[in-house]
């Protein structure tokens, strides 16, 4: 509807999608929704990926590009609309991005709309961030409609290994319920390749289940795999890292596995250098995790 807004006339759409799997996943869900190819009316740019050329009207793209972007030309000239999805997902270049678009309406393209978005987001701060003259800005709510979640907890042994005590989860839920399909989230790519190296032995499933890994490094055909839905009579497990937690809705899933990790990006003042560490994910993650089930 947006795309054929009188005042946006033949300027584009430029949507902000944190990570890369999540931007080319929602450009060819829209694509879908126009009945096109990929690359037509919506296509994507990430860091080492770009579909769709100048005639786009809509281009998904990641925080980094968007960044250089306004850099080069700050009164992002063509464009009507930047989307800003998952707005909760706070971290340097996010917030540096809404901060250069907000300055940008503000000081060069008053004319420029600007769409923040997000499931769990405070909506009335960022009303005031993206407000004009004192003004905060409209918020519009559109209630979700989700069905009921039974939490349980299954505390692993003593001498258990993460990746053994999900796999023995994941493979219980499975047998007791025979409906649907499960998405499981582990920390990180090894965590995901350890857990389905046990989930296919031989044996550990029923021949009818997929296992299918879920990462923002693996290739393209992969990641499709894992985001379609279950041929009639198969069920599929999904294992992903939190991508799938807000950026992606995977299809199907009526269980929910979470490890409760997460693996988070800290600065080492030893070394002088930012790595990943695994943490404890939030109570805020889990029940987001947990709400995919209810989806």
């Amino acid at each position: 509807r947006l795309l054929g807004a009188p005042w946006l006339g033949v300027q584009r759409i430029v949507v902000l999608e944190p990570r890369r799997l999540a931007a080319r996943a929602a450009a060819a869900r829209m694509a879908a929704l126009l009945g096109e190819p990929l690359g037509t009316s919506v296509g994507y740019r990430t860091r080492d990926e770009r579909v769709g050329g100048r005639a786009v009207r809509i281009e998904v793209v990641t925080e980094g590009i968007l960044v250089r972007r306004i850099q080069g030309d700050p009164s992002l000239e063509g464009t009507g609309l930047v989307v800003l999805d998952e707005v909760h997902e706070r971290n340097l270049v996010t917030d540096l991005s809404l901060a250069l678009v907000a300055d940008a309406r503000q000081g060069l393209r008053p004319d420029l709309r600007v769409l923040a978005m997000s499931a769990t987001v405070d909506a009335d701060r960022f009303a005031a961030v993206l407000g004009t003259d004192g003004v905060a800005a409209p918020v519009v709510r559109s209630e979700g409609r989700t069905h009921p979640v039974d939490v349980r907890h299954l505390a692993p042994g003593p001498r258990d290994r993460p990746d053994a005590h999900v796999a023995r989860v994941v493979g219980r839920a499975i047998a007791d319920h025979p409906d649907g399909d499960v998405l499981a989230f582990l920390a990180g790519a090894a965590d995901i390749r350890r857990v389905a190296e046990r989930l296919t032995a031989p044996g550990a499933l029923p021949p009818t289940v997929d296992v299918r890994p879920l990462f923002g490094a693996l290739p393209t055909a992969e990641q499709d795999l894992a985001l379609a839905p279950s041929p009639e009579g198969r069920r599929r497990i999904v294992l992903a890292t939190d991508i799938a937690e807000s950026s992606l809705t995977v299809a199907g899933v009526r269980i929910v596995v979470d490890a409760g990790l997460v693996r988070v990006p800290r600065f080492d003042p030893a070394s002088a250098m930012t790595r990943l560490q695994t943490e404890p994910a939030s109570r805020a993650s889990a029940d987001q995790r947990a709400g995919r089930a209810g989806r």
